[in-house]
């Protein structure tokens, strides 16, 4: 993931320094004493100092892109509550990203034909480790997806958004029975804390997902991911920590 340029703080002010002298109607002989000269450590203190202005926030996500393959989702996900809360509406233009805050704007343009399309962020997924986002129906209609199923991509964020911010986990498993979901969390919970499965009810039955950690930061997330692969051997997948947790895209 590329970061964007920081933006310069800028800083103005202003000093300002009035002075006022009068002269005396008194007729003297002698020349008029010489002035001490001001003592300047003392009209500094009178003067007003520069202001510095805040300085604006840090945006990493500004000029954010990514190449990966792209899939769509469509029925029996329609009419299904998304991770976000929403009714997943495949005729809307919407998409699945395990890590982009919900709502991001995201531009896909399809690197085999160069049509694009601009999707909302409404849910988790994908749940494929080669396949870094989920289009609806509608998206991958404008890029001309659908047929083919899989494409590449290049994935560009939209607007003000800060990515890597936030909690993030680490999904080592999907099991069917809840048991073996519980034996493997009970193995890993010896070297690695918080782990907690959470429950997904999709059109093929329930699935029980072991997700490790609470990491702040995706680079961290990462690097657990890294971590777990070498030691552990597992396939594994980093998502965002949503408050809002429902189901999700395939």
């Amino acid at each position: 993931m590329s970061r964007s340029p920081l933006f310069l703080p800028v800083f103005c002010g202003f000093v300002s320094v009035l002075s006022i002298g009068c002269a005396s109607r008194r007729t003297v002989s002698a020349p008029a004493p010489t002035q001490p000269a001001p003592d300047s450590s003392a009209e500094k203190a009178k003067a007003p100092s520069a202001v510095a202005r805040p300085k604006p926030p840090v945006s990493p996500a500004v000029g954010y892109t990514v190449q990966g393959n792209a899939s769509w989702y469509g029925k029996p996900f329609n009419g299904r509550r998304a991770s976000n809360g929403e009714i997943y509406d495949m005729y809307k233009l919407t998409a699945a990203h395990r890590t982009l805050p919900f709502d991001t704007m995201v531009r896909v343009t399809n690197l085999n034909n160069g049509k694009s399309t601009t999707v909302r962020i409404t849910d988790r997924g994908p749940f494929v480790d080669n396949r870094i986002i989920d289009l609806s129906l509608a998206a991958a209609r404008e890029i001309e997806s659908v047929g083919p199923g899989v494409v590449p991509v290049r994935l560009e964020v939209l607007g003000d958004v800060d990515v890597s911010a936030g909690f993030f986990t680490v999904q080592v498993g999907a099991f069917r029975e809840r048991a073996n979901a519980e034996r493997l969390r009970d193995r890993l919970s010896l070297a690695y804390a918080p782990i907690f499965i959470q429950q997904y009810d999709s059109s093929e039955g329930t699935f029980y997902r072991l997700r490790v950690g609470k990491i702040s930061g995706e680079d961290a997330a990462n690097g657990l991911a890294a971590q777990l692969r070498s030691r552990e051997g597992f396939t594994t997948l980093v998502f965002r920590l949503d408050e809002t947790k429902s189901a999700g895209a395939n």
